[in-house]
């Protein structure tokens, strides 16, 4: 798809204008309720699905396809991102009167850098063709990972570690032991020092390095036009904040999630490999973004129905159980 320096000024400016908008409907602390992020969640799912058509009307069926695919596997791995997000949130104590705006600049500072990551890939992937079987098997390995870190998620709780920055930014500033409101600095005995809401902030933009170390490739596996990946990116992130308040204690529920993303990601990377393999000249069948979009859409229906039924069964066992011990104390009393 030909894409216009003018058309992507005008990508850019329309998705800052968004943004603003989006920023000045949050810019007053509050606690954000289920009500009005499930409205902005719809909001910008709508957004999204306009721009898709848009694509559709002006670009065809193969760039609209491509945005779509995309935007569905950005959008179910930006939901595993929203677990960290949680314990970086308990791990700060964050009043819920400011998580709102946290994640928004979080999420703000996450676009900006995984633009860079993309820009880089779209350059690689334009020099070195090679470069996708790197990316494939790439993505076969973080599927595997996935599933090993998902079994061992089972057996203990998950603990959020600050990374290397995170931690560098701290020793060289310092921290407030306190909220200051919305301030990010504050002045201490003559010296300029982060607010914990500052450092919460740069937690989230900056783990979302380590999730667009695969969602990147995934997405090139996708569709190799770099405005495409750009803008699925964009669109699954934006509504990434309304996303977190509408699950909710939702996301405890979704014990399969880790499970299905592993299977999109390993589809995506044999789809890779089979594509590098058919640039090589090697006779091979390649995967169609048709194709794609469904069994992407087909493994998100799956893991969801079965982590629901799953959480129902270990619900209702646990209170079958808890309802046998309170019948034997009840026996042991009498």
């Amino acid at each position: 798809m030909e894409v216009s320096m003018t058309l992507w000024v005008l990508t850019v400016v329309g998705l800052a204008a968004l943004i603003g908008i989006d920023f000045l409907v949050g810019r007053k602390p509050h606690e954000v309720s289920v009500k009005e992020a499930g409205v902005w969640t719809l909001v910008w799912i709508a957004l999204a699905g306009l721009f898709g058509l848009g694509l559709l009307l002006f670009g065809g069926g193969q760039p609209a396809g491509e945005f779509f695919a995309g935007y569905i596997t950005e959008k179910s791995l930006s939901v595993d991102n929203l677990f960290i997000f949680v314990l970086i949130m308990a791990k700060f104590a964050v009043p819920a009167l400011y998580q709102q705006r946290v994640l928004l600049v979080g999420v703000l500072i996450a676009l900006v850098l995984r633009a860079v990551f993309i820009a880089a890939g779209a350059a690689i992937v334009t020099s070195f063709s090679w470069v996708f079987y790197l990316f494939g098997a790439f993505l076969i390995w973080t599927a595997w990972k996935l599933v090993q870190e998902a079994r061992a998620d089972d057996e203990g709780e998950e603990e959020f570690e600050e990374n290397r920055l995170l931690k560098a930014a701290e020793r060289r500033f310092g921290v407030a032991d306190r909220y200051h409101g919305t301030k990010l600095w504050i002045r201490r005995n003559g010296k300029r020092i982060m607010t914990p809401m500052l450092v919460v902030m740069l937690a989230i933009g900056t783990t979302d390095i380590l999730f667009a170390l695969d969602s990147i490739p995934a997405i090139f596996g996708l569709t190799q036009d770099p405005y495409i990946v750009f803008t699925a990116n964009a669109f699954a992130l934006m509504g990434l904040r309304q996303l977190y308040f509408v699950l909710g204690g939702l996301l405890e529920k979704l014990v399969h999630l880790s499970y299905g993303l592993s299977v999109i990601l390993g589809f995506i990377g044999v789809k890779l490999v089979l594509h590098a393999l058919h640039e090589s000249g090697v006779p091979v069948p390649e995967i169609s973004t048709p194709v794609s979009l469904g069994v992407i859409c087909v493994v998100l229906v799956v893991t969801t129905v079965t982590s629901l039924m799953a959480s129902r069964k270990q619900a209702a066992g646990a209170a079958a159980t808890g309802t046998a011990g309170a019948g034997k104390k009840e026996t042991v009393d009498v």
